[in-house]
């Protein structure tokens, strides 16, 4: 345990959190998954050592609930390679919430689609992903644990306990491989191309790292996709930035109701 993540840790409970059960990071424009909760606990990330920074309002914070007998902490917005250059960025806070309890992450994010039949709007767990770019979190930990296995990185009690989840809030979701992709500039025509060719069907420049990073930490992984736009080329697509966080503010409703109805599928999940 670093420093950082200690002093975080002492932060967060003497703010009357002693413990997480689930932890959910929010990516751009879907921090409002996070509204509407009762009795919640908010915790501004520039109270807690090594927690994102330069976030805006109302993003930039720790929030947590309980929903269903089940602690629930939520990161309203995330640290990005493409904005820090480092790859483990976010180390720090998913450690905090792992040594909080927190055995499963649920990773949220928009993705673009290099399917037909994945629109805007839509939402898609992810089965698994491709990294391409040779950049890894934990380089230079590989005396520090940093060989580990991703064969089972998206973890399968936690997608099954996702799609149980869809039919106890009526949303319907795809399933999908995610390619990641560094950012901040979106894919050429001939990149989506390529994700296409390579068995990829979204296309993202978040969550594959904070994966890794996750599962070094032995805690379960599970991650969601809301699709914000077609890849370069693809369907006629020719991504924005401000497009991609409106739709995917959009789409912020279909996936606070499938976090929301998360916590019920608990009882039913296998041992």
């Amino acid at each position: 345990m670093t420093e950082a993540v200690e002093q975080a840790m002492e932060i967060i409970n003497s703010r009357d959190v002693l413990s997480v059960d689930v932890a959910v990071v929010l990516g751009a424009g879907l921090g409002s998954v996070a509204d509407q909760i009762e009795d919640p606990i908010v915790i501004p990330y520039s109270d807690l050592p090594g927690f994102p920074e330069g976030l805006s309002e109302p993003d930039g914070v720790l929030v947590v609930a309980n929903h269903d007998g089940v602690n629930i902490a939520y990161m309203r917005g995330r640290a990005e390679f493409h904005q820090t250059g480092d790859a483990a960025a976010m180390a720090v806070p998913l450690e905090t919430l792992a040594m909080l309890g927190a055995t499963n992450f649920i990773l949220t994010s928009g993705v673009g689609s290099v399917r037909g039949d994945m629109h805007p709007g839509n939402l898609v767990l992810i089965t698994d992903h491709i990294n391409l770019g040779g950049i890894n979190p934990l380089i230079g930990m590989s005396s520090d644990g940093g060989f580990i296995s991703l064969t089972e990185a998206y973890d399968q009690k936690l997608f099954r306990r996702l799609k149980r989840a869809t039919l106890h809030c009526g949303i319907q979701t795809h399933e999908g491989v995610m390619m990641w992709f560094s950012g901040p500039s979106f894919e050429t025509p001939a990149e989506i191309k390529m994700a296409r060719t390579l068995g990829a069907d979204v296309v993202s420049t978040s969550m594959a790292p904070e994966v890794i990073l996750a599962r070094r930490l032995g805690v379960n992984v599970a991650a969601v996709g809301a699709v914000t736009h077609y890849g370069a080329g693809f369907q006629g697509g020719a991504p924005r930035h401000d497009q991609t966080i409106k739709q995917a503010q959009a789409a912020a409703i279909s996936m606070r109701r499938l976090l929301r109805a998360f916590p019920k599928t608990r009882e039913l999940a296998p041992a």
